[in-house]
């Protein structure tokens, strides 16, 4: 049986909203839960973000975004 759109079952994958340098954002970014946790918490996930940007902007021919912070989805603030 096929599952809805946009689940998460089993817990595959975060979601994160990334804020870049020039204000934009963008929602629900996914990265593999195995990345992250441990010392780094979520600081992998920047990483993985970072590298998926620059495939990207490889493709597009424009430039990769600086990114300015990164929030996990649902997390709460502190």
């Amino acid at each position: 049986m096929a599952k809805k759109p946009g689940t998460n079952p089993k817990g595959e994958f975060a979601f994160f909203n990334v804020v870049y340098e020039d204000g934009s954002q963008r929602s629900n970014r996914r990265v593999p839960t195995e990345l992250l946790g441990g010392l780094d918490g979520d600081e992998p996930a920047r990483n993985f973000i970072m590298e998926q940007d620059r495939e990207i902007a490889e493709k597009s021919g424009r430039p990769a975004l600086e990114i300015e912070r990164i929030e996990r989805v649902g997390a709460k603030k502190k």
